[in-house]
């Protein structure tokens, strides 16, 4: 079960230290400069967490590297009781990480929803997914090999309609690919984490509750 504690492993926290050396300079008295390349992906990052994007890419990164900070932090004691709640809904679970996998799958069912999974193959996700009717699905984007989460996620959207939510320790990947999923939850996380993500894509209209 998840416990709230979010422990931050050394490729996570690499990434967000990789994220902070390219955007903190945004934050200085005199504001450096980024490349166009880094902008779009600024903008998408803050998409995927439901951040405005049309204002000056040092706003979108302070409230961007507050978002991200939080997730790489130890929530305090009686946080995981603000966790917002949403009707219920019939969620997949693709995660190639049999623990991971059996937390998130309690996490769930302990809100209410039904579960479909938990699946490490993508080819038995496709076919779980043309026999249920699934309100959202929960993807590793490194599920297996590299790509694979991707390619599920599209075959999921393009085929059966099927809004995605990245489970990710990589921000960047995950903003590159954006347009396939209606969320990202940024790992490690938490239980809270992992239900104001499905809040936020209800109440945005991405998932149908």
């Amino acid at each position: 079960m998840f416990d709230g504690t979010l422990k931050t492993t050394q490729d996570e926290g690499s990434e967000l230290a990789r994220l902070r050396a390219l955007y903190d300079g945004l934050l200085e008295p005199a504001p450096a400069e980024i490349s166009d390349a880094a902008r779009v992906d600024l903008d998408a990052m803050a998409r995927i967490f439901d951040l405005d994007a049309e204002r000056p890419a040092a706003g979108v990164w302070r409230d961007l590297r507050a978002v991200l900070t939080r997730q790489a932090v130890p929530l305090q004691a009686g946080d995981e009781a603000m966790a917002p709640t949403t009707p219920p809904l019939t969620i997949m679970v693709v995660e190639d990480d049999p623990v991971t996998a059996a937390d998130l799958m309690d996490v769930l069912a302990e809100a209410g929803h039904g579960v479909v999974g938990p699946f490490s193959d993508p080819a038995a996700a496709i076919t779980a997914a043309s026999l249920h009717g699934i309100d959202l699905a929960l993807v590793d984007i490194n599920l297996i090999g590299d790509g694979d989460g991707l390619a599920l996620a599209r075959a999921l959207k393009e085929t059966w309609g099927v809004p995605v939510m990245f489970l990710s320790g990589d921000v960047a990947a995950a903003a590159r690919h954006a347009r396939l999923a209606t969320a990202l939850v940024l790992k490690p996380y938490g239980r809270r984490d992992v239900l104001a993500a499905i809040a936020r894509a209800v109440d945005s209209g991405a998932v149908a509750a």
